[in-house]
């Protein structure tokens, strides 16, 4: 039929199904229908679940048909009688289609409820349809809740939704679910070979291929983009043609922009970007073909030889697997990503093409992505470093003897592990020893644990030294330049959660405290000022050179320096004042 004739009929409706092999890529729920009919156990209601244009309002109607049909055979309609023809074209006095998006309030599931009692005027069954179920607010769920519980032997039901997780479990529980998975790519081109056959079309295998990607499963889809094709070209369908119309670039262009990236050539890449948005090529189908392209190299890397390619023909999985060689899985997610965030930055901005430009050099930048076994392993074949004894503070009783094990260049394994996009492993994996001679190890384990950009991973790469002074005592040494850092991981919760990295690394409780190699230089203190005494006259004046052990503590701890220790006065009591 002419799309010009007054009475031309959108591909969509003219080609629908009319029976249950018909519908394509859902031989699951149809198969389980016909039994039930043959069998004679057909639920009072089903729910069918899916995507957009898989076939669910199609295989509703197909199924009131078989209910229905005076001179069905093996429960396939006859599509031939009265009732067959009317339930086709909607019109059918005992099949009600009801849009649950416009008559969604409980009163016309009240008006609903009030005919079905009503016997049908001339079929087997009165079978209403309600498409968009989770649509209907909750007061109508709950009107229809009894009904649905407890309909007349001679009424069925039939929901279609797309999102079966707004429809209350009160509902679900009394429905037979079906769910209508996405249709293949090769059956939507097959079906579209037969359309265009049947329209007296020549169309392109790779045209249609491009078609049935872009419709991500729908049948639907697939075909109301056929039929704009078929309007815009002539009697020969290519895919020139199909990009033309979608504002999409060819396998070839995004071969070629991927070769720029992955050869780190950035001024190629955004010169062949640029190339096809001259070319007619728009702007977010581009990013989308890009985003697309890189999922297939990741599943390629990833080893998955079987799964479908969603941005190029099949023909070109061997380039693709060179590229995903060159740059490997890592990298490969990592571009991935940085696409993701592109596209759904670019929807907030008015400068998507300045967002996309500077996504295309960021992945000519991305370096290969650290391994971090590897980078653990070269942290243990490392030469151990000299291992000098601690001395004691003069001021403090004798303690354990200590091995300080200093860290090999912390600045370097800092920027080493910024640079790349790898995730810590999750904490509580391979226990370290905790033990004299594995300091080094331990600790370096241990900042591996920390989320690359937390701010209490940065202060302990400042420690320089590690010391084990007991069974279950780790002591940490910074330098006195860094000494804010040393008061961060001393709070409580900074301490708590290095503490816990280190107590499931070792399999025993740890406990951790801070030190500083040198108190921070500070301007020499001004003498003490004589003060009162205090009491009688007998007192004892305090000095600043007093010793006191709780000062000597603090001093320590603190890296503090001592003004004046100024004692407790006791005071006094009169022995007189006691007997009154």
């Amino acid at each position: 039929m002419d799309a010009s004739s007054p009475h031309y009929t959108v591909l969509a409706r003219r080609f629908r199904p009319q029976t249950f092999s018909e519908v394509v890529g859902q031989t699951h729920v149809a198969q389980a229908l016909k039994n039930a009919i043959a069998g004679g156990r057909v639920a009072h209601a089903y729910l069918f679940t899916g995507a957009r244009g898989v076939g669910k309002t199609s295989m509703a109607r197909i199924l009131a048909k078989a209910l229905n049909c005076p001179n069905a055979s093996d429960a396939n309609p006859c599509n031939v009688c009265d009732i067959c023809q009317g339930i086709s074209s909607g019109h059918d006095v005992d099949v009600l289609e009801i849009d649950g998006a416009s008559n969604r309030r409980i009163d016309d599931i009240r008006l609903l409820r009030s005919n079905v009692g009503v016997k049908p005027m001339r079929a087997r069954y009165k079978v209403y349809i309600i498409d968009e179920v989770h649509m209907l607010t909750n007061e109508a769920f709950n009107a229809l809740l009894k009904t649905l519980e407890e309909p007349p032997p001679n009424v069925k039901f039939i929901f279609c939704t797309t999102e079966p997780n707004k429809v209350p479990d009160t509902i679900l529980s009394r429905c037979q679910r079906f769910d209508f998975a996405p249709i293949a790519t090769q059956q939507i081109v097959e079906r579209l070979h037969e359309i265009a056959d049947a329209e007296g079309y020549q169309a392109d295998p790779a045209a249609l291929e491009l078609v049935a990607r872009r419709a991500g499963g729908s049948m639907r889809d697939s075909q109301s983009l056929f039929d704009q094709l078929l309007a815009y070209g002539g009697k020969s369908i290519t895919s020139q043609d199909v990009h033309r119309l979608l504002g999409t670039a060819s396998d070839e262009r995004l071969i070629e922009i991927a070769d720029g990236l992955v050869g780190r050539q950035p001024d190629r890449a955004l010169e062949l970007f640029d190339r096809a948005l001259a070319d007619g090529v728009q702007l977010g189908e581009l990013v989308d073909q890009l985003l697309d392209y890189h999922r297939d190299l990741m599943v390629i890397a990833a080893g998955s030889e079987s799964t479908g390619l969603m941005s190029v023909a099949g023909t070109h999985r061997s380039t693709l697997a060179d590229q995903a060689r060159r740059w490997g899985l890592p990298t490969v997610v990592a571009a991935l990503q940085l696409l993701a965030e592109t596209k759904t930055r670019m929807q907030r901005s008015g400068h998507g093409r300045a967002l996309a430009e500077l996504a295309v050099v960021r992945l000519t930048l991305l370096e290969a992505t650290i391994d971090l076994a590897t980078l653990v392993d070269e942290l243990r074949s490392a030469p151990a470093p000299r291992t000098e004894p601690k001395p004691a503070p003069a001021s403090s009783a004798p303690r354990q003897t200590s091995v300080v094990r200093s860290l090999p260049n912390p600045s370097e394994l800092v920027t080493k592990l910024s640079s790349s996009e790898v995730k810590s492993p999750e904490t509580g994996g391979a226990t370290v020893p905790l033990k004299p001679g594995h300091e080094t190890e331990f600790w370096s384990e241990l900042v591996l644990q920390l989320p690359v950009r937390d701010i209490l991973r940065d202060s302990v790469t400042k420690v320089s030294n590690v010391a084990i002074i007991g069974p279950n005592h780790l002591e940490i040494s910074f330098p006195s330049a860094y000494h804010l850092c040393k008061g961060l991981c001393e709070q409580p919760a900074a301490l708590s959660r290095l503490e816990k990295i280190a107590g499931d690394l070792a399999g025993r409780p740890v406990r951790i405290t801070c030190r500083l190699d040198s108190p921070p230089v500070e301007a020499p203190a001004k003498p003490a000022k004589p003060t009162a005494p205090r009491g009688t006259g007998n007192d004892p004046q305090p000095s600043a050179e007093t010793t006191d052990p709780y000062a000597e503590k603090a001093r320590s701890i603190f890296g503090a320096t001592i003004v004046r220790v100024e004692p407790v006065s006791t005071p006094k009591i009169d022995p007189e004042a006691v007997e009154e």
